[in-house]
């Protein structure tokens, strides 16, 4: 099956405005809402909260979401906060989530995470460090190893073959109900030192048996998952995979690492590369390379032309045309944008504008773009 293609592109509307498909799904421009972790559910259901954030974005007009990481067992999660898609409960709250987006046109998915040897910590509000073994909040991370996070980390559980099927498994379980919620397109959560990443590098993955030592081992666990969720979600649905491009660290992942990890995703069914960096020593969005503006696009770049398979840039885009030029260049296919969106979620608005795009007002809601235009603005 052909799992990309652009549509015939309108030559007077800029690059960052064509319509994008993967499979089934059809984004109206390359503008992504990133997974944001709120740190604002209980048990892992959504609320108003929730609810109000993605108003916000399904208003701007973007091209597509992707709901934060959502833990797919309980143990999975990053903090007590964080959501979750480990019952069949959340789906009736994940599916408001769905139609706040559908009423807009606007296509969206779920990040399927399992915050592996990083779970069981506070929300960042109240200093986000891991809870004491003997806190009543706490409850017991796992890993590949029985290495900590760092020195002031629990050490996790080490899981054993039968617990990694299951791990397997519970991906497969938490997809599942992410059709059943009505998102467009799934994502799994590869990257920043959770546990798929955990099992991917050699820095927090030392086992000895068919899930550890090589390259082609360690990536075993990020395969099996990705084929378990490609065999549950229909046929036509996207499936992306949000890397960690690089470690950053003497001995982790590389970049022509990550690109042989994208080679076996995509003949796994997996559909397009969301390709961030760092976190397996504790912080995320970290690479060989200081943060400033489009630090993380190369890497997309590398990956897209060397695996051949779609990729989504994030890393500090935040300006109309430098997502423009992403989009332009063959850098990337998509662009994930997060605090620039908080900041302004009119952003795809603005950037039109910016662009020159002839019908800057249509990116908006109907509703928004009839009294803009009567406002002449």
């Amino acid at each position: 099956m052909n799992t990309a293609a652009d549509t015939t592109p309108d030559t007077a509307v800029p690059p960052l405005f064509q319509p994008f498909t993967l499979r089934r799904v059809t984004f109206p421009n390359r503008i992504i809402v990133s997974p944001m972790c709120q740190y604002c559910a209980d048990d892992g259901f959504a609320n108003e909260w929730h609810f109000a954030h993605h108003g916000r974005f399904a208003l701007g007009g973007v091209g597509g979401a992707v709901v934060e990481a959502s833990g797919v067992t309980r143990e999975g999660r990053i903090t007590p906060g964080c959501l979750g898609i480990y019952l069949d409960a959340h789906i009736p709250g994940l599916r408001r989530i769905v139609d706040i987006y559908r009423a807009q046109g606007v296509p969206v998915g779920i990040q399927l995470a399992h915050a592996g040897r990083k779970a069981s910590a506070a929300v960042p509000l109240e200093g986000a460090q891991p809870f004491p073994v003997d806190d009543p909040q706490a409850w017991q991370a796992v890993a590949p190893s029985a290495i900590p996070l760092t020195e002031d980390w629990p050490v996790p559980h080490a899981l054993s073959a039968d617990e990694i099927e299951q791990h397997i498994d519970a991906f497969a379980r938490a997809a599942e109900r992410a059709v059943e919620a009505g998102f467009d397109f799934v994502e799994i959560h590869g990257a920043h030192g959770y546990l798929i990443h955990s099992f991917l590098t050699a820095l927090s993955n030392r086992r000895e048996d068919e899930w550890g030592g090589s390259l082609e081992k360690r990536m075993r666990f990020a395969i099996r998952i990705a084929e378990a969720i490609r065999a549950v979600v229909p046929a036509d649905m996207p499936v992306l995979y949000r890397a960690t491009s690089v470690d950053g660290v003497e001995g982790g992942m590389t970049i022509e690492d990550t690109i042989e990890l994208a080679k076996a995703l995509k003949a796994a069914g997996v559909d397009l590369i969301d390709c961030s960096s760092g976190g397996i020593t504790g912080s995320s969005g970290r690479s060989t390379a200081p943060p400033s503006p489009g630090y993380l696009v190369p890497f997309a770049k590398a990956i897209r032309e060397k695996a051949g398979i779609p990729t989504m840039a994030v890393g500090l885009i935040v300006t109309g045309p430098q997502a423009n030029q992403i989009v332009a260049e063959g850098s990337a296919d998509l662009v994930a944008l997060a605090r620039e969106l908080i900041a302004n979620p009119n952003f795809a608005y603005h950037a039109a504008l910016e662009l020159g795009h002839p019908e800057p007002h249509d990116v908006l809601p109907a509703a928004y773009a009839f009294f803009l235009k009567r406002r002449k603005l």
